[in-house]
């Protein structure tokens, strides 16, 4: 299933499971690029998706190393022969990637932002000239655990490696401004996302 979220930027749903969607995001432009790869079982409806829509990528980006977001990874690099990029000390199995990037990093239009916590090389990545960020799995869509969509929460601890830091480390995403913070399990937020994210970590009453 294929829908574009804003200008150029698509959401291909890869598959459905236990009523949740699993994604690979394309930004489409000079240097048509995939924003993870979803499941290794899932790579033949990526590039269907891709076929549709007319879009051959030249660049696919790992936020981190969950099998929901690397399996496809070395199929899809195969396939559209991608120049590939993974987080600094990111297992992604036998596949060697073209580049690894750090905290600060450019990687064409996007800065990549360290967001750990969900993992510990987790990266979200931003593009500001866009007014878009990839939050991948450093933060949900509130509708992933029955609340209005339009909202952000944090994982549950069942999904996070370290939640306290997690949640510190939503901090790091205020620097940027960006109006749609797109994210792989629940609802991604289009419009004032980096306003949201602001009053969820700077709530009301919080602690100094």
């Amino acid at each position: 299933m294929i829908s574009e979220v804003t200008d150029g930027v698509y959401d291909l749903t890869a598959t459905e499971l236990n009523g949740g969607r699993y994604r690979v995001f394309l930004f489409d432009g000079e240097t048509p690029t995939l924003v993870d790869a979803a499941f290794e079982d899932t790579v033949d409806v990526v590039a269907d998706d891709l076929a549709e829509l007319g879009v051959d990528p030249e660049r696919l980006v790992v936020t981190h190393g969950d099998g929901d977001h690397v399996g496809g990874l070395a199929a899809l690099a195969d396939r559209f022969d991608l120049e590939t990029w993974a987080p600094e000390g990111t297992d992604v199995g036998d596949f060697e990637p073209t580049h690894r990037y750090g905290d600060g990093d450019e990687i064409g239009r996007f800065t990549a932002v360290h967001t750990p916590g969900h993992t510990e090389s987790h990266h979200s990545l931003v593009d500001e000239d866009a007014d878009v960020a990839v939050l991948g799995d450093a933060v949900f869509g509130a509708d992933a655990r029955g609340l209005p969509e339009g909202y952000f929460v944090l994982p549950t601890a069942f999904y996070s490696a370290d939640l306290d830091r997690a949640d510190e480390s939503l901090g790091r995403l205020l620097e940027y401004d960006f109006d749609v913070g797109l994210v792989y399990h629940g609802s991604s937020v289009t419009a004032n996302a980096s306003e949201k994210l602001d009053r969820f970590v700077n709530f009301v009453g919080k602690p100094e």
